[in-house]
């Protein structure tokens, strides 16, 4: 006959297995970032297509116009000045610039992933004005070239350019060409050739109209005295992000609205800009950012699942060494790890399940399949159908329990706390007459005080 072993070793070797199963517990763990990797570089290439995050920016007004400048030559060894006109470019932003984006989303599929694109028309109307005050930027008025003047729209990923795109100024239709785009997009984007001297450099204004293709983010870069735009999309699920938000939103489950008003004293910046030669004005610029999210990433969530997976060995395995120590049901090592690679396998399924079916009903299978096996082996190692039902009521209550923490997160460590507070009080007063050093119960004092 086999020697009893003390309450002291069966804790001991419960504690070193449930050590052991972390090996295969953090091999989930990998095995749940492998898949979302694959989620998504199968996303990146339903985009690829497509056309990747999309930034807009402008339009600004660039005019070209001469200046003066002395510079100082070595000839047969003297040093000689002598004036030079050179010619740079002068960046201006419109006085006010009002613009509508309509977002229309759309779900792509590749395989099991799904991924969500959009497109944006943009329609808007700019006015631009020279300031009364230009002399002061160091620009003589009459050194600009207004009959070489541009209008430029950058657009960070020009592949998704749509057609029936328009760029009018003053009523006249400009033809739009590729390329030289605004340093904000890194020079991506079109722009149009616009003689305004035939308006003597007069407040003009400028009608805009262009579509782009995007997935994922929109970003808007405000470039203006007054910025006022409104965003509208069928998408229930909006993140508003970057260095503005927006003045008036709303949400429904219908879509979402929103209006931005910026001014330029938010900026930080003047209407008009002088960049040196190879500059690239507006890198790095202050945004608006409008993220179309799905509501529930069901990566993340079992992620976040994985890292519970010691609380459902711990309590599963606490529960049978109580029924060991105390109601004498012996539990064997192969017996714990047989029932710690269950619980393991639960996180598998909920991810192959969630992949195909969403997280809600795959937690419900999943977690289903495994009380039940867990259970039903639990009725043969404890000798009892009655202890097999307290193991599945406990099951139960712990999926159920980590179903609420997915959901909850903001008061997860506050639930999981109290829950681990309670489950050692339990546990205490359940063996405070085990002796742990030795064989069966601790028998209370006699006579004490």
């Amino acid at each position: 006959m086999a020697k009893e072993r003390s309450p002291g070793f069966k804790l001991g070797m419960t504690v070193l297995i449930g050590a052991l199963l972390a090996i295969p517990l953090f091999m989930v763990y990998a095995l749940v970032w492998d898949r979302q990797s694959q989620s998504e570089t199968a996303r990146a290439s339903v985009a690829e297509g497509w056309g990747g995050p999309q930034m807009l920016a402008g339009p600004v007004m660039v005019i070209p116009y001469r200046q003066q400048s002395v510079e100082t030559v070595t000839e047969n060894g003297r040093e000689t000045s002598r004036a030079v006109t050179i010619e740079r470019e002068l960046l201006l932003a419109p006085v006010t610039n009002t613009a509508s984006v309509d977002v229309e989303p759309e779900r792509r599929t590749k395989s099991i992933y799904e991924t969500v694109v959009y497109e944006a028309r943009v329609k808007g109307k700019a006015r631009f004005a020279l300031p009364e005050d230009l002399e002061r930027f160091g620009v003589n008025p009459e050194e600009l070239m207004l009959d070489r003047a541009e209008i430029r729209v950058g657009i960070s990923d020009a592949r998704g350019l749509l057609a029936d795109n328009a760029l009018a100024m003053a009523g006249k239709a400009l033809p739009l060409r590729p390329g030289k785009g605004l340093g904000a997009t890194n020079g991506s984007g079109f722009f149009a050739f616009a003689d305004w001297s035939e308006n003597a450099g007069a407040p003009v204004d400028v009608a805009y109209r262009f579509g782009v293709r995007g997935n994922g983010q929109l970003m808007l870069i405000p470039d203006g005295e007054a910025t006022d735009w409104t965003v509208r999309s069928h998408w229930p699920h909006p993140s508003f992000a970057g260095q503005f938000l927006p003045n008036s939103r709303r949400v429904t489950d219908k879509g979402f609205s929103a209006r931005y008003k910026i001014s330029n004293l938010a900026l930080g910046r003047a209407i008009v800009q002088l960049p040196q030669p190879g500059e690239q004005v507006g890198a790095g610029a202050q945004m608006a950012q409008i993220d179309l999210i799905e509501p529930v990433n069901f990566y993340s969530q079992v992620d976040r699942a994985v890292k519970y997976g010691f609380l459902f060995i711990g309590f599963t395995f606490l529960a049978f060494l109580m029924f060991d120590i105390i109601a004498g049901a012996r539990v064997a090592a192969a017996e714990y790890l047989l029932t710690g690679a269950g619980l393991i396998l639960f996180f598998v399924l909920l991810l192959a399940f969630a992949e195909i079916i969403g997280f809600t009903l795959a937690y419900l299978l999943a977690s289903g399949a495994i009380i039940g096996l867990i259970s039903a082996y639990s009725a043969a190692v404890l000798g009892s159908a009655k202890r097999a039902g307290f193991i599945a009521g406990l099951l139960l209550g712990l999926y159920a329990l980590l179903y609420v923490l997915l959901n909850l997160e903001a008061y997860s460590l506050l639930i999981g706390s109290v829950l681990l507070f309670v489950a050692l009080a339990a546990v205490m007063y359940v063996t405070r007459r085990v002796d742990w050093s030795g064989l069966g119960k601790r028998e209370e004092a006699a006579g004490s005080a």
